[in-house]
């Protein structure tokens, strides 16, 4: 069973959804005993930075989470794998899981051409940094949906996918041990984002 965790920040219904599309069971909770009793975790998020941290934090799952994570697969999704990092700079400075390094800033600072639209939306393909298991169903120069203003920097290290948006390489995805983040929405990326959660299911 893949846990989804519930604080009030996710598209928990398409996340739902999408697992029960490739046959593989969830449960969306923020019962800590269930969370503990999950063979993965999925962290969801949309929204700003410091509101889902603060949510989060009301939750008392954050222990929970940290702790799970060194154990189990573990996958952060879109704002879900921002507060992976460090610390994120939306809106003021908040501090993040700390479970991955880096840190979380303003994509339109980053861009050259001022032109381009921001919230980063659509479709863009992924350009592989190193091999995974997480994309052993998806291709090299595959599409993923994307929606976010912010993106992840400081973390080349971690760094499995970048996706390419004017003169940035945006994050696209990022592992660190049994911990994994995505920062486009596999369950709005068709066929290829189904494939990719597969793959997560079997880590």
């Amino acid at each position: 069973m893949t846990a989804i965790i519930d604080y009030g920040v996710g598209n928990l219904f398409s996340l739902a959804c999408s697992f029960k599309a490739i046959g593989a069971e969830t449960e969306i909770t923020r019962d800590p005993a269930r969370i503990e009793a999950a063979e993965r975790v999925i962290l969801p998020g949309v929204g700003a930075f410091g509101d889902a941290m603060e949510k989060l934090r009301a939750t008392g799952l954050i222990p929970v989470l940290k702790r799970e994570a060194g154990r189990k697969p573990f996958l952060g999704i879109c704002l879900g794998m921002q507060l992976l990092f460090d610390q994120s700079e939306e809106y003021g400075l908040h501090d993040g899981l700390g479970l991955i390094p880096g840190r979380v800033c303003d994509l339109r600072a980053d861009l050259s051409d001022k032109s381009l639209k921001v919230p980063h939306m659509g479709w863009n393909s992924l350009e592989f940094v190193r091999d995974d298991p997480l994309f052993k169903y998806v291709g090299n120069g595959e599409y993923a949906y994307y929606v976010h203003s912010f993106y992840a920097k400081d973390c080349a290290e971690n760094t499995l996918a970048v996706s390419r948006y004017g003169n940035v390489a945006v994050t696209g995805a990022v592992s660190r041990g049994n911990v994994y983040g995505t920062q486009f929405h596999p369950e709005k990326s068709g066929d290829a984002g189904l494939r990719l959660l597969r793959a997560f299911v079997e880590l």
